[in-house]
C-alpha cells in the first residue's frame, strides 16, 4: 500500500514538472523575437528542401503506380512522361522561390501530353498527375515559397460571367450534386454508395453524375468503376469551404 502511494506521489511530481516545462516553452515561444523565428524557419527550409524534394519524387512514383490505368499498352511510356513533368515541378522547391510562370509551364505540359494520347481512359491517369501536381503546389504555398498574384487585387469586372455560371456555379446549384462532391472529396465512391448517400436511383443519379463529369468536376476510374473528384472539382470545393468559413460566424458555445 505504501509503495503504491509512493508511485502516485512520484507520478504527481512528474506531471507537475511536465506542466512547468510546457508553460516555460509556451512562454518562450510567445516572447521570442518574430524576426528570429523567421530566420530559423528559412534555415530549416534550406536544410530540408532536398529531403522534401526526394519525398515528393517518391510520392510521384507511388501515386502513379497505384492509380494509373493498369491494363494499357501505353502505361509505361505515359508513366515516364508524367513522372518527368511532376519531378521537374517538385524540383522547383530547391530554388527557394517558385514563380507562377514555372508552375503554369508544367501544367501546360501536362495538358499538351494529354492531347497526344488517344483514349478516354487516359483522363484517369492525367487526373492523377494533376492531383499530384496540385498537392505539390499546396506544399509550396505552405512553405511560403510560392504565392500567386502577390500584392494584386483581382479585377472582378473581368470575370467571364457565362463561363463562371456554366462551368462552376451551375454544377454546384443542386444539393444532390453538392452532396456527391462532398462525399468524394475525401475518397472514391461507387455508384451504389452514391445512390445510398443521395437517395437517387438509376437514371436520376446518372443524370447528376454526368452533369458533374461534363463540367470536369468528377471522373469515373473506368467503366463501372468508382467515381473520383478531379483537381478542378476539389479546388472548387476548397473555394466554397473557404467562402463558407469566412461568411458564417463560428459558434463558440
Amino acid at each position: 500500500m505504501m509503495q503504491e502511494q509512493d508511485y502516485e506521489s512520484e507520478l504527481s511530481d512528474i506531471k507537475h514538472k511536465l506542466s512547468d516545462i510546457h508553460n516555460d516553452i509556451r512562454s518562450f515561444i510567445e516572447s521570442a523575437n518574430h524576426q528570429h523565428l523567421d530566420s530559423v524557419v528559412t534555415a530549416l527550409k534550406d536544410n530540408y528542401s532536398g529531403t522534401i524534394v526526394r519525398h515528393l519524387m517518391e510520392d510521384v512514383g507511388r501515386g502513379l503506380e497505384k492509380n494509373m490505368v493498369k491494363n494499357c499498352e501505353m502505361r509505361g511510356e505515359c508513366k515516364n512522361l508524367l513522372s518527368n513533368v511532376l519531378q521537374n515541378n517538385a524540383g522547383l522547391i530547391k530554388h527557394g522561390s517558385v514563380t507562377e510562370a514555372s508552375i503554369e509551364e508544367n501544367r501546360l505540359e501536362l495538358k499538351k501530353l494529354r492531347t497526344m494520347v488517344p483514349y478516354d481512359k487516359c483522363d484517369i491517369c492525367f487526373a492523377e498527375a494533376s492531383d499530384i501536381l496540385s498537392g505539390q503546389v499546396t506544399l509550396m504555398r505552405s512553405m511560403k515559397i510560392y504565392e500567386t498574384n502577390k500584392g494584386k487585387r483581382q479585377d472582378i469586372s473581368k470575370l467571364p460571367s457565362q463561363v463562371v455560371v456554366d462551368d462552376i456555379l451551375d454544377p454546384l446549384c443542386h444539393q444532390k450534386r453538392f452532396d456527391i462532391l462532398k462525399a468524394i472529396s475525401g475518397e472514391t465512391k461507387s455508384f451504389s454508395a452514391l445512390s445510398g448517400l443521395t437517395g437517387l436511383r438509376g437514371g436520376n443519379l446518372l443524370f447528376h453524375l454526368q452533369k458533374l463529369a461534363d463540367k470536369g468536376m468528377i471522373i469515373q476510374r473506368h467503366e463501372r468503376g468508382d467515381y473520383m473528384i478531379t483537381a478542378k472539382g476539389f479546388k472548387v470545393m476548397e473555394a466554397v469551404n473557404s467562402i463558407y468559413t469566412d461568411l458564417i460566424p463560428v459558434d463558440d458555445s
